[in-house]
């Protein structure tokens, strides 16, 4: 293998030391060393605009919205209203009333799999899954298996942790209804052929759900390139806050849909005899929404787009390609995942090291990764192992943590030599 680029190498035009003067939580030490923070699959951080819109809203116009006639009122609608719009722009979305705010990617799964497909379900029906899915992406399936008798079918990956295409092709029956798979393998990085996968789905009248949950934050996405029907995102790991995150859902189907939760927000009119339900989207928004959480959603998307999508997709893969040439010059050490087409996605091991103890190690170092089953279960079994170390980068890392991360290494090595 070449050795590494030189780590004084920096990405044209991209200045990710003044991009994290903007993150206030990224100047603080841990363990008496400066925070390096790798654990963005997990979490992003937030930057000053994020946190100034969130408190703004509630220092300055927190009211309830839709119902109020009153300037907070109306000024919460607004800034609430805004930031649907904008999303709707940020995912290429033709409408604002397909994308449904929600609690998180999670929630929309859930929401998809109740109002969509359970109604349509017949025993034996299938719906296909991959093995890289996050459990957020199996147990709503499986749920609905209990409820309606339907039969999970899942495509196999590669020991490079790529999908099977082939095998993906050869799950389509008479009898498949749906399919639902990740962007981005929150576990290994793994960047799904999406557009390609949809468009098989689709040429056999099948709808697609795509889990976009990594995705979103790390490279541009568009609803009319990708062709699905459905699209998920969560806004704590596109710099958002946490609690908030969203559904697109195509207007076609999302018209022909039950609602998923009953209360106030998603009704024309009530009686005891009659219930009127709302336009899309208020249809499957029931209850006050987390009105904070959508105003600071729409000023992550502001924050990203500021910067560039395509700008902050090309530095992660330089720190990826920097991070992957540097730690597979490390004895002992085993990439988990070497798909060709990966986001900023590393996970490893250490030879017979548990990989919590590394993470342990590292954080006395001031090192922040995430060690563990990742909530993707299946896919770490599927390639021989039970846990991993992974280090997730983000739009605000750089090379210099990168070091600082194979220094840490060195230290977990030094330990348990």
């Amino acid at each position: 293998m070449s050795a590494p680029p030189d780590s004084s190498e920096r990405t044209c035009a991209y200045d990710a030391e003044s991009i994290r003067d903007e993150f206030p939580i990224l100047a603080q030490e841990v363990n008496g060393k400066p925070l390096v923070y790798l654990d963005n699959a997990a979490t992003t951080q937030k930057p000053a605009a994020v946190i100034d819109a969130v408190c703004d809203y509630y220092r300055n116009y927190n009211s309830n919205i839709h119902r109020g006639v009153h300037t907070l009122s109306q000024r919460a609608t607004e800034a609430y209203e805004l930031a649907r719009a904008k999303l709707m722009a940020f995912l290429g979305a033709e409408s604002p009333s397909e994308i449904i705010f929600l609690r998180g990617a999670t929630e929309g799964v859930n929401l998809v799999s109740q109002a969509w497909l359970r109604p349509l379900l017949e025993p034996g029906d299938e719906i296909i899954l991959s093995e890289m899915e996050h459990h957020s992406n199996i147990v709503p399936w499986q749920l609905l298996r209990e409820q309606a008798g339907a039969v999970l079918r899942v495509a196999p990956i590669r020991e490079n942790g790529e999908v099977d295409l082939r095998g993906y092709e050869e799950l389509f029956s008479d009898r498949t209804r749906f399919v639902s798979l990740t962007h981005v393998s929150n576990a290994l990085g793994t960047i799904n052929p999406i557009r390609q996968m949809v468009a098989s789905a689709r040429e056999r009248g099948v709808p697609v759900l795509v889990d976009g949950a990594q995705a979103a934050a790390h490279q541009a996405v568009s609803m009319e390139e990708l062709g699905c029907d459905f699209y998920t995102v969560s806004g704590h790991k596109m710099y958002g806050p946490t609690g908030i995150g969203a559904l697109y859902g195509r207007k076609s189907l999302l018209q022909k849909m039950p609602p998923y939760h009953g209360g106030g927000e998603m009704i024309l009119s009530v009686s005891f005899d009659e219930t009127i339900y709302n336009d899309l989207p208020y249809k499957f928004e029931a209850g006050t929404p987390n009105i904070a959480g959508a105003i600071g959603l729409g000023a992550a998307i502001d924050y990203m787009e500021n910067i560039g999508l395509d700008a902050i997709e090309a530095h992660e893969k330089d720190l990826l390609e920097y991070a992957t040439a540097k730690v597979s010059a490390i004895d002992g050490l085993r990439i988990i995942g070497q798909a060709d087409e990966k986001a900023g996605i590393l996970s490893f091991n250490l030879g017979d090291v548990h990989p919590h103890d590394v993470g342990t190690i590292l954080d006395q170092e001031g090192i922040a990764v995430r060690a563990g089953h990742h909530c993707a279960q299946p896919v770490l079994e599927r390639l021989g192992v039970q846990a991993t170390v992974r280090a997730s980068f983000a739009l605000y890392n750089t090379r210099s943590e990168i070091d600082r991360l194979v220094e840490g290494i060195g230290k977990v090595g030094e330990v348990f030599s």
